[in-house]
């Protein structure tokens, strides 16, 4: 059995609204603000998670091979996450799936069967993975975004049928 203390992180929603009242002449004024109104509104309402976009994974093996993990919005305030590969013989394959960041668990489309995975965030620039199989935890993954948005190193850490434990590394660089 899988036992865990789920991370506990204040969610904060920031919405913007303006209000303005308006006397006969005063429509040049009262456009203005209700336009200033709404673009702080539209502002508000899209900030976005700095992870969303495409990277790609800094390799040494030879072409064709390519990483790339792509995420996007997903309902309200969530992220989709989608790795598309392409192995040095030129298959290729993709999984992904989709998390509210509050530690619960979502199937893996594309990860087999019973493959599962919750994130949590830890901070502004640091989220954790695990990754499950059959409702058992089988690897962590501390994925930081750097302080410039354009790199995000991932560290993996698995624990072996052994006890003991293996810790890779891999960095995403931004392409779009």
């Amino acid at each position: 059995m899988n036992t865990r203390k789920p991370l506990s992180i204040p969610l904060v929603l920031v919405t913007a609204a303006g209000a303005f009242a308006c006397g006969p002449g005063d429509w040049g004024q009262a456009a203005e603000a209700a336009a200033d109104a709404e673009a702080a509104g539209a502002i508000a309402e899209t900030a976005e998670n700095p992870r969303f976009g495409v990277w790609q994974l800094e390799s040494d093996r030879p072409p064709p091979y390519k990483n790339i993990m792509t995420y996007e919005p997903y309902d309200d305030g969530g992220m989709k996450i989608t790795v598309a590969t392409t192995n040095t013989e030129g298959e290729t394959s993709s999984w992904g799936y989709v998390t509210m960041f509050d530690g619960a668990f979502h199937p893996v489309e594309g990860g087999g069967e019973g493959a599962t995975t919750a994130v949590e965030i830890v901070d502004e620039h640091t989220n954790r993975i695990l990754n499950a199989r059959d409702g058992e935890v089988y690897q962590v993954i501390i994925n930081v975004l750097s302080e410039d948005g354009n790199t995000i190193d991932n560290e993996y850490r698995r624990t072996r049928e052994d006890g003991t434990e293996s810790v890779s590394h891999a960095v995403y660089r931004r392409i779009e």
